[in-house]
């Protein structure tokens, strides 16, 4: 594994650009990375949520400054999250993941298509009537499973029910760092961090990108936004699928 650190730098920065600004597919996209470069599942998810400690910290603190985060979402997500992300961990270091990456990836592919469907429409944003404490608690176990998850299957399933793209991106951001936070207590009691190379260079990436992402999620208009959730969340899963299928 000869990598320079300045290519995590720079997933870093990429990752936190499209999750930031979307509100997904920083674990997607990094962990895709360390696994193809041979890093275990488990190691893989750890250093991942390990440098989005740092990433998602910073991202929530710019969403609130700019005004993108529900609190009434962000309470009802919040506790079950935390709770699902710490189990999935556990169960991570346990059980292997390839019998429950398929049926994730086969749920995103049919939410990214209705996203699609409602930004090809005059929806109107209101209220949203998903059950957000069982949201909550499938996105957490989830995104430590699969070592990214949280935003696409919140902030899809909320922007497909009609929350306003940038109240759903603001506030699962906020959300994940508490997530995040969860599932690293875990890792470290279980397995533990060893590649420190490799999360002090998403870190470093992530900070970079977190300003500048939260910016551009508060100025993008609402229907391309959603668009460009829904193709990249297809795209995403369908990848995911296909690998995880062979």
């Amino acid at each position: 594994m000869d990598v320079t650190i300045f290519f995590y730098i720079f997933v870093g920065f990429i990752a936190q650009m499209i999750d930031g600004a979307l509100g997904m597919a920083y674990g997607v996209s990094s962990t895709s990375l360390l696994l193809t470069i041979g890093i275990p599942p488990a190691q893989a998810s750890a250093s991942v949520h390990a440098a989005e400690l740092l990433t998602t910290g910073v991202s929530g603190i710019f969403h609130l400054k700019f005004g993108n985060v529900d609190k009434k979402v962000l309470r009802r997500l919040l506790i079950p999250g935390v709770i699902g992300g710490g189990l999935g961990a556990y169960v991570l270091t346990e059980i292997p993941s390839t019998t429950i990456k398929p049926l994730v990836s086969a749920y995103l592919i049919v939410m990214g298509g209705i996203i699609l469907w409602k930004a090809l429409r005059k929806v109107e944003p209101r209220e949203v009537k998903t059950k957000l404490a069982a949201l909550g608690l499938v996105g957490g176990f989830f995104d430590a499973i699969g070592g990214g998850g949280w935003g696409p299957i919140v902030t899809t399933t909320l922007v497909a029910r009609g929350k306003e793209p940038r109240f759903a991106v603001g506030s699962v951001n906020l959300a994940e760092f508490f997530v995040t936070l969860s599932e690293s207590f875990v890792f470290i009691l279980t397995i533990g961090l060893i590649h420190w190379k490799i999360i002090l260079g998403l870190m470093i990436g992530g900070v970079f990108a977190a300003p500048l992402a939260a910016y551009l999620c508060s100025r993008i208009p609402r229907r391309p936004m959603m668009c460009l959730v829904g193709v990249l969340i297809i795209a995403v899963s369908l990848r995911t699928l296909i690998l995880s299928l062979r």
